[in-house]
């Protein structure tokens, strides 16, 4: 009886490890969030940091999420205002279309519009046509640009994401090219556009938005659908709240939308934007030397601001000023700064500038006539 009893003791302590051992390997394994998406990626382009990826550096084809890059490129090569002659090799191009015709007249403008908001490849093609002169040259403008914003597992072959063997990217590098799109007024314009006429005439059309997100997410501005049957569906979100900016994007998502709400509502959740200084908030006086004014007063013209995850040191302000200033001083010379530091490390600098001119004091000097 005692053999049996020290048995039981004895798997009634196996159990209680394994089942010890069981829930701190799901307790410390889970993920923050789940995702249906094959590859996904959340980034911040505040902290230039990832929140969240799976998969992210895993190299997958985009489908129509292709079009952010050519939207950019043409945004920053073209003129918006020239008007473009549909030629024929933009014509009955496969997928999305806004249906163009042969002869047909739109600005760049409009047909970035069509581009972004239908999702148009006979649009993407004429843009590629009438900035490069061709898909190929246009293609490398494109993987041009990739290479300066280090998307270094992306390579494109044409403007609009139709299936092509080395055309990819991968989660985290589509994060990247979303979070530099945004910071094109034009681009970032267009993507957070609803409903838009473009054309005149017969040729005027009326375009809605493909994403959801513009509807459905609060703070949502932007950024492009996508879907081939190979690619599965693609995404690339971006959202704003109370100063902080984020961009999500999935690759092959069943369930994107509800991916994208879901990352995105966790980026917010951690980070904050904290406000350390407000504009001319920082004021101060500096003793002047041959000036017609004793002192000068310097302020902070900008403020400074960070996003930042919460639960972080406090930031501490220095102000560092020159000891006197020389006249003459111009409205707007750099006579100190301030700087932010955290356990030593300045995180940012702001320049504290002269408010106001002193002239310098004229010196009397006696004058030698000679005969």
């Amino acid at each position: 009886m005692r053999f049996h009893g020290k048995f039981r003791l004895i798997a009634t302590a196996l159990l209680a490890a394994i089942l010890f051992s069981v829930f701190t390997l799901f307790a410390f394994s889970e993920e923050p969030i789940r995702v249906s998406a094959k590859g996904a990626a959340l980034y911040s382009p505040d902290t230039k940091s990832f929140l969240y990826e799976k998969n992210g550096d895993v190299r997958s084809p985009m489908a129509s999420t292709t079009k952010i890059m050519t939207a950019l490129v043409a945004a920053e090569a073209g003129d918006l205002t020239e008007r473009i002659r549909i030629p024929k090799e933009a014509v009955g191009i496969e997928g999305s279309s806004l249906y163009l015709r042969e002869g047909e007249s739109f600005t760049l403008e409009e047909l970035l519009y069509g581009l972004m908001l239908r999702s148009a490849n006979d649009a993407a093609t004429a843009i590629a046509l009438t900035v490069s002169g061709s898909i190929s040259a246009f293609a490398e403008k494109m993987n041009e640009k990739a290479a300066s914003l280090g998307l270094n597992d992306t390579n494109f072959e044409n403007p609009h994401g139709l299936d092509s063997e080395n055309h990819y990217t991968t989660a985290k590098d589509l994060a990247r090219l979303g979070a530099a799109a945004i910071e094109n007024e034009t681009v970032r314009t267009i993507a957070s556009t609803y409903k838009k006429i473009i054309g005149e005439g017969e040729s005027a059309r009326l375009i809605v938005n493909h994403n959801k997100l513009l509807r459905s997410y609060d703070g949502a501005i932007g950024l492009k659908t996508g879907f081939t049957k190979k690619c599965g569906r693609c995404l690339v979100g971006a959202a704003e709240r109370e100063g902080v900016t984020l961009v999500s994007a999935t690759l092959s998502a069943p369930d994107d939308w509800t991916d994208h709400r879901e990352m995105l509502d966790y980026g917010f959740s951690m980070l904050r934007s904290y406000i350390h200084l407000a504009p001319e908030e920082s004021t101060h006086k500096i003793s002047v030397l041959g000036g017609k004014n004793s002192t000068v007063q310097v302020a902070n013209k900008e403020g400074f601001s960070l996003v930042e995850r919460a639960g972080l040191a406090d930031v501490s302000m220095r102000v560092c000023l020159n000891p006197y200033a020389t006249a003459p001083i111009r409205k707007g010379d750099v006579l100190g700064q301030l700087l932010f530091i955290r356990n030593g490390e300045v995180l940012g600098t702001i320049p504290l500038l002269a408010k106001t001119d002193i002239a310098a004091i004229e010196s009397k000097r006696r004058r030698f006539f000679f005969f």
